[in-house]
């Protein structure tokens, strides 16, 4: 297939769906770019899935730039984007323009994702423009959730769905390849979709969108707890884990490793 690009991913509209996961490491990147990723997304949702976090605000540019570097060094044929972590991109434009700069030069990443919609549009098009691809990321926005008060659907209503299109054409407009649209109601998301010219790649949006991301360690049944409904388990690689380290303890008690 060749490595993808920006451009493979927003003429991928209209023929087949985007397929995405996250990843925060070298071995599950190549194990995904194998696969046929089309997408790696550097999530911040390493906070809660791999930091110990309660939520991704905790998560740093530091941080965010080791997960990315180590992504990127697995050569993946996938296109790596990572996430801007908590309220950068609420700063002035320089500094968001030089942090983004930075997830290129020092990481390596193929682009960048940033949350908002109407709101952030001019700085993303100061981006797109300064020559760093962005993919935008519209409905429950998870940095916001202590100002939200909790998670919850978006699209529900009318103005809300209204107010959806806008984002998602301001982003289009400010030259975001596509966007993630997470936790949004199904018919907004479709709607959302139909008035748009680049990708909505959906998490808990139904199917109606033009891709799927999902978190690997919800897909691969690593995640501990609480696993959000829409995020289907492909396999159970918790109680393998958990049993291949039950044997080897046993067997280095007994004696058995090394053999």
């Amino acid at each position: 297939m060749g490595k993808v690009s920006t451009r493979h991913i927003r003429q991928l509209k209209g023929k087949r769906p985007v397929v995405c996961v996250t990843a925060y490491d070298s071995i599950i990147a190549g194990l995904a770019s194998e696969a046929g990723i089309d997408l790696i997304l550097v999530g911040d949702s390493m906070g809660t899935t791999h930091l110990g976090f309660d939520t991704t605000v905790p998560v740093t540019v530091p941080m965010m730039l080791q997960a990315t570097a180590s992504v990127v060094r697995a050569k993946p044929d996938a296109l790596v984007v990572a996430d801007i972590p908590f309220a950068i991109i609420r700063r002035s434009p320089d500094f968001v323009l030089e942090t983004c700069a930075r997830f290129m030069q020092e990481a390596g990443a193929d682009a960048v994702k940033i949350e908002g919609g109407e709101d952030v549009a001019p700085t993303i098009a100061l981006l797109t423009a300064s020559g760093i691809p962005v993919l935008g990321h519209i409905g429950l926005l998870p940095q916001q959730v202590y100002q939200l008060g909790g998670y919850r659907k978006f699209g529900k209503t009318e103005a809300e769905k209204e107010q959806l299109i806008r984002d998602a054409q301001a982003l289009e407009k400010a030259g975001a390849f596509a966007m993630v649209g997470e936790m949004i109601a199904p018919e907004a998301a479709a709607a959302v979709s139909a008035a748009t010219g680049v990708p909505l790649i959906g998490i808990g949006c139904g199917v109606d969108c033009d891709g799927q991301v999902l978190v690997y360690t919800d897909l691969l049944g690593l995640t501990p707890g609480y696993v959000p409904a829409f995020a289907k388990q492909y396999a159970n690689l918790r109680e393998t884990v958990r049993n291949a380290f039950s044997t080897y303890a046993e067997e280095v008690r007994e004696r058995k490793f090394p053999s």
